[in-house]
This record gives C-alpha cells, sequence and structure tokens, in this order.
C-alpha cells in the first residue's frame, strides 16, 4: 500500500513529529511504500533541514513554508507532489492547520482515502491569546464542523477529546482511539527507586513556555531547597531558557537546578531517566504527553499537573501524583509527600507506573493502524 504521511514538522522537539516519523518507519518495516510531507523547518529554531531525505526504506520530502502566526501554523505547498505520488491512503496530522484541508483536496482528486490524526488541540484556552481563541472558536463552529465530516477516519490519541468531537458533530463509528506509541527499548528492566535518593528530579522534553517549567523553582523555594536537584533537559526557546534561569537564579537555586539546552536520543533519555527518582511535567497544557508515558516505562514517580492530557494517565496516588495546574504550593506539598513515602509504597508506584505504559508499545499500536488502513 501506498501511503503518505503529513505533518507541519520532521525535525526538532515535535511531539506529532516524532509520532508521524516512528509511525511510518514501522508501516514501511511493514511492506508499505511510505513517504512523508512536511516543512523545511525545524521546530522551536531557526535553522532549516534538507529538501529531501531516506531513513531506511521511509522517505521524506520537506517544502519551504511561510509562518502565519503562533508556532506551527504556516502555508506550504505540496499539492502537485502528492497527486503525482498518487497514494492509496494519505494520513494527515493536526486538526485546523491549512495543510489537513489541502490533504482533502488531494484525496478528491485522486480518490484516495484520507485520514486526519487530530493530536488533542482541544481544551487549550488558557495556552492561547484572547484572539486566538476566538478565532478557534470561530474555525470550529464555521468551518472545522464541516471539514471534519469529510475524513474517511478521524484518529485520536486520547479519550479525553471524543467529548469535542461529538460536539462537532462526529459520530463514534467515524473516530479510532489510536495513541501514540513507545519504543521498546524503553521497557527493558526498571532500576529500583531508592528511598533515599527520591530527590532527584528530572524534566525531559521541550523547554518551552507552555511547559510552565518555573513553578518548579517556585515550590523549591516554596521549600526552601528541601534538598532536590532537578535537571531539565531538551530542545530549548531561547528567550523562555533565560527566564526560566533568572528565576532559578533569583530563588537562589542556581546550583539546585540544572539547565541542558539539547536534544537527546533514546538511549541517553532512559540513562537520564533511570537515575532520577522523580519525573516532572508541569505544563499548561497536554495532548497525550510522550515524555511522560516514557518516564513511567522506567518506573519513575511522575508529577503532573491536573491538565487533561495528564490526569488521562496520572491516577494521583496510584501511578504517580497531580497537583493543581499552575499551583506551586500544590506542587511543594506534593514533592513533600513524596519524601516521606516508605520503600514499599515506591515499589508500589512504580509497579502501576510500569503497568500503564505497557499499553502504549509501538508494536501493539502499529497492528491497529495498520488494521484501520486495510478497510475496505
Amino acid at each position: 500500500m501506498k501511503i503518505l504521511e503529513i505533518t507541519n514538522y520532521t525535525k526538532g522537539g515535535c511531539g506529532v513529529g516524532m509520532r508521524v516519523l516512528k509511525e511510518s518507519q514501522l508501516l514501511a518495516d511493514r511492506g508499505h511504500k511510505v513517504t512523508i510531507f512536511s516543512t523545511n523547518k525545524v521546530k522551536g529554531s531557526e535553522e532549516l533541514c534538507l529538501f529531501e531525505e531516506s531513513q531506511g526504506k521511509l522517505k521524506i520530502k520537506r517544502f519551504p513554508a511561510r509562518k502565519l502566526g503562533g508556532e506551527s501554523y504556516m502555508h506550504w505547498s505540496f499539492e502537485k507532489e502528492a497527486i503525482n505520488f498518487k497514494p492509496d491512503i494519505i494520513i494527515v496530522h493536526v486538526y485546523r492547520h491549512l495543510h489537513t484541508t489541502k490533504a482533502l483536496n488531494v484525496a478528491k482528486k485522486i480518490g484516495c482515502k484520507v485520514f486526519l490524526v487530530t493530536h488533542a488541540p482541544f481544551g487549550r484556552e488558557n495556552s492561547r491569546s484572547f484572539i486566538a481563541n476566538v478565532l478557534v472558536r470561530f474555525y470550529d463552529r464555521f468551518i472545522g464542523r464541516k471539514r471534519l465530516k469529510e475524513f474517511d477516519k478521524i484518529i485520536t490519541i486520547t479519550k479525553w477529546e471524543l467529548p469535542y468531537l461529538r460536539k462537532l458533530g462526529i459520530g463514534s463509528r467515524n473516530i479510532e482511539y489510536i495513541p501514540n506509541g513507545i519504543s521498546d527499548e524503553f521497557f527493558k528492566p526498571i532500576k529500583k527507586i531508592d528511598k533515599n535518593k527520591v530527590d532527584e528530579i528530572i524534566y525531559t522534553g521541550r523547554i518551552s513556555p507552555i511547559k510552565n517549567l518555573q513553578i518548579i523553582s517556585h515550590a523549591l523555594a516554596f521549600l526552601n531547597e528541601n534538598g532536590f536537584l532537578v535537571k531539565i533537559k531538551g530542545p530549548a526557546d531561547k528567550e523562555y531558557l533565560k527566564k526560566i534561569k533568572r528565576i532559578a537564579k533569583e530563588n537562589r537555586l542556581e546550583k539546585r537546578e540544572i539547565f541542558i539546552p539539547e536534544s537527546y536520543n533514546s538511549i541517553e533519555q532512559i540513562n537520564e531517566l533511570d537515575r532520577a527518582g522523580i519525573f516532572i511535567l508541569p505544563s499548561i497544557s497536554e495532548g497525550m504527553p510522550q515524555t511522560l508515558v516514557e518516564a513511567m516505562s522506567r518506573g519513575r514517580i511522575v508529577i503532573g499537573s491536573d491538565n487533561d492530557g495528564n490526569k488521562e494517565l496520572i491516577k494521583d496516588g496510584k501511578n504517580g501524583f497531580l497537583f493543581n495546574n499552575g499551583d506551586y504550593k500544590h506542587l511543594a506539598k506534593v514533592l513533600e509527600k513524596i519524601k516521606g513515602l516508605s520503600q514499599k509504597e515506591i515499589g508500589y508506584l512504580q509497579k502501576n507506573s510500569r503497568k500503564t505504559a505497557e499499553q502504549f508499545r509501538w508494536i501493539e499500536i502499529i497492528k491497529k493502524l495498520e488494521s484501520l488502513l486495510k478497510i475496505d
């Protein structure tokens, strides 16, 4: 089967791009002819990447793009090349973007199926400006409601998206739940967390404003440090990195917070997670937080703000802990609680954390997707 996947980014710290790359690689390995179309922009950077690239059997073709607003809303043209490719199916990623409408137009011209993977864009009012929220509501009511019904299938990566889609008139029969996957390497035997080392905290992922990482400094300052050591690692928004470094310095936490603004591979990430006792994700909003699932696969004690994405994965007190979004005092209380856990309680959390992550193994998820693609 010839499959065309379309997304904005295939370089940089982009969760959507990571899913598209892994999904496409696995489909190519299973005998399908897969090509990805994306822009040549690197997310979180002003850099540009190669227009064409091969990764084993997978082909990537990139196009110049012009940003129209925000970090990912762009105009780029790929229709002619998509028609020439003549895919049997198009999988287009991220709702409310111009390239999704273009994918629909291509599918109509060549008579192929087209699936939309939404990537959980709903319920993010707190992370948008007033004008952006007005535009989103306008799009959903007058454009999205009609466009969504034109796709052969809507694929959600979370369960919490379902009520939003139903409000937009999409029936359950047209929706499939296929979350992002986690590679097998994350599921090697986990390391036991020693009770005396739960004060080592790590965050891995994009260092950007929506992650609300400054709240960690405020919580530690409220605790008067309390012995915690924090490592924050990942590709960084330069201005935001300056801001959180400044806040750490103002709170006299320069020696307690380590910032490493660079990308990492999966082996490095596993090693970093295994050295820590706690993984934290204090984001204002999340879709399906990939780094959180990866931390759970390593059996870490996870802490997350109570946004929709984190709440779907973390069951407070059973496989991790939640704190009120944006509330550094509540986060401080959670950290104090973890410091007081017994070795038995830590083992209980580790076991349940790993068990939650097991359902996201890529091997099972790609089987479900391939089965869906073969539906006549």
